[in-house]
């Protein structure tokens, strides 16, 4: 077999096939193992492999490869990387486990794809950013997975925001909530542990509700104000617990108030012990020309209220996106057949090899990953200090003061 050229070596001929590794098989290599399955049935994307799927447990990992489609499994990712028919390494596995892997793929001149957020510390956030970077310049290409990006309708409230429709942005509201744990007998997890975490809700899902701030209106965060709170703080912990209760060291909900470059305040409010929110994600967006709702409960429908129309005309209208005209929606079904939180994930490969494949910077790249994890830092900062204002490194306060 011939050896696949170097993607670090800017002479070399790119692999005719990408080989590619998944690190980790639980819900999120369940999740990008589908997308992986699947993207090349819908759209037209360079050629490509499920080579490895990569766990701890020999036998599980090897029975989640054979269902999810991977030709092989392994144990040790350290390995896998090194493999010359290794072209792209995918990381689902814990937060943790991020950076170390992350790093070691880009500086091998491995493409990666890491699940959100970034890390779980600034400081394990720059050293990856930076390693990107480094890698970028040799050709490597690099993504974080923020798939709600990926949602048809949201990338089309982005494109409405972009034109105009909303005019100002002014306020923003974001509201993630679940109750998986709102149940005080729910076990301890990885989850719960700040050493494996990172953090609570907090770095779970409101990464996702600040990056869709920033994505949607462009724009970028100046001040934070936050509060964390733990609501249960001992759950049974199994045998590293003699069978007894666990501390939990994360929290179990989050508020922040962010001031954006543009003058326009957003409110996010995250929470995992919300009783009846299975994964509500909602989110308003408020101009002085219009408004956009939008609810990932019903992912495939955008509110719309133009409030330029004459006032005995407006109230929202529902606009559902499932039209070929709308965002990556040429590729799937007729016209009126909805999809589901799953094509994000397709959709993110598809960006993904497509950036490959063109030599473009996909997005959201490291940087921006970096830049929520600022903010998410920001958030602990000042909940630490009881809710005190905390201005983002390189940034100034912007927009009409309270009052103005």
């Amino acid at each position: 077999m011939t050896t696949p050229a170097d993607p670090t070596d800017p002479t070399a001929s790119p692999p005719t096939t990408l080989g590619v590794a998944a690190i980790g098989y639980a819900f999120m290599g369940k999740a990008h193992s589908n997308a992986w399955r699947n993207v090349a049935s819908f759209f037209d994307v360079p050629a490509f492999e499920q080579k490895v799927l990569v766990g701890r447990d020999a036998t599980a990992v090897a029975e989640a490869a054979a269902k999810y489609g991977w030709a092989e499994s392994a144990t040790d990712w350290r390995s896998v990387i090194e493999r010359d028919d290794i072209h792209i390494i995918d990381i689902c596995a814990p937060g943790w486990m991020h950076a170390e892997i992350a790093i070691a793929a880009l500086e091998a001149g491995k493409h990666v794809l890491v699940e959100k957020p970034l890390a779980n510390t600034l400081a394990e956030a720059e050293l990856m950013t930076a390693a990107a970077a480094k890698a970028r310049a040799k050709g490597v290409q690099s993504m974080i997975g923020f798939n709600y990006r990926r949602v048809p309708a949201l990338a089309l409230a982005r494109e409405l925001i972009s034109e105009g429709r909303l005019g100002t942005v002014r306020h923003v509201r974001a509201a993630y909530l679940q109750d998986w744990l709102a149940d005080d007998q729910s076990p301890m997890t990885w989850r719960l542990r700040k050493e494996t975490a990172g953090s609570g809700a907090l770095g779970d899902i409101a990464s996702h509700a600040i990056d869709q701030v920033l994505y949607l209106l462009g724009d970028q965060v100046t001040e934070v104000t936050g509060r964390l709170h733990t609501f249960i703080p001992q759950r049974p912990g199994g045998k590293a617990a003699g069978d007894g209760l666990e501390d939990v060291t994360v929290d179990d909900a989050a508020w922040a108030t962010l001031s954006l470059a543009s003058g326009a305040i957003a409110s996010v409010e995250v929470s995992r012990v919300a009783t009846g929110q299975k994964n509500s994600l909602k989110l308003e967006i408020y101009g002085d020309k219009g408004t956009i709702l939008f609810d990932l409960e019903n992912l495939n429908e955008l509110g719309f209220l133009d409030a330029t129309a004459p006032v005995r005309e407006q109230g929202f209208r529902r606009i559902l996106v499932n039209e070929p005209e709308h965002p990556y929606l040429a590729a799937w079904w007729p016209q009126g057949h909805i999809i589901g939180w799953e094509h994000t994930f397709t959709h993110q490969v598809r960006d993904f090899l497509t950036n490959i494949k063109d030599g473009t910077a996909p997005s959201p790249s490291f940087e921006d990953g970096l830049n929520v994890q600022h903010i998410l830092n920001a958030v602990e900062e000042s909940a630490a200090a009881k809710s005190a204002l905390i201005q983002l490194p390189g940034t100034t306060a912007a927009g009409p003061t309270e009052g103005a």
